[in-house]
């Protein structure tokens, strides 16, 4: 039986302490990400947040925001970008498009292939940017349809021209700081 987005928002009220995604007609719950690579997709969020917020440029959203995908699928990236002008308001349940940009962030337990054909799916179905951030390699991993992939690392600079023109950040900001030496 395939299952829908109605039937994960229902299985999710059951659940609540989980995360899941509904990929093919089957929810998969995911397992929590970790300390490290929450925090990288908090500081991604917020580097992007205040340039997004002060333009009006549209939404950031963190890995609690579903997306019902054209292709019926619900997923919810780490980090999450949608233009003001697709969607003018929140809704109160999965927005039922692709976002502008998606951004996962490498967990101990993910595989990076797996996020890797995630972020093509996304793409496939209209997403602009997608970004793979990885903490334990210190990279960055652009993609966007049709084009080579780059990748940055520390003292490279991470821009998104094309969806937040004149905004940088330097990939070592990304990643979680040491407090070892204070």
């Amino acid at each position: 039986m395939m299952l829908t987005a109605k039937d994960l928002e229902q299985f999710q009220a059951q659940h609540p302490d989980h995360r899941m995604e509904l990929v093919d007609g089957e929810i998969i719950v995911m397992s929590p990400s970790g300390y490290e690579s929450d925090e990288v997709a908090s500081r991604m969020s917020g580097k992007m947040f205040n340039w997004v917020d002060d333009r009006r440029l549209g939404r950031i959203t963190g890995s609690s925001a579903g997306f019902i995908l054209p292709n019926s699928d619900t997923r919810a990236p780490d980090v999450s970008f949608v233009r003001a002008e697709r969607l003018r308001q929140s809704p109160r349940g999965f927005a039922e498009l692709a976002p502008d940009l998606m951004v996962e962030v490498k967990s101990p337990t993910d595989s990076v292939t797996k996020l890797r054909n995630k972020i093509q799916q996304f793409l496939e179905l209209g997403t602009q940017v997608g970004i793979l951030l990885n903490p334990e390699a210190r990279t960055v991993e652009i993609y966007r349809s049709g084009q080579s992939t780059i990748v940055l690392q520390d003292g490279d600079i991470l821009t998104i021209p094309d969806l937040f023109p004149g905004w940088q950040v330097a990939v070592e900001e990304l990643w979680s700081p040491r407090f070892d030496e204070l």
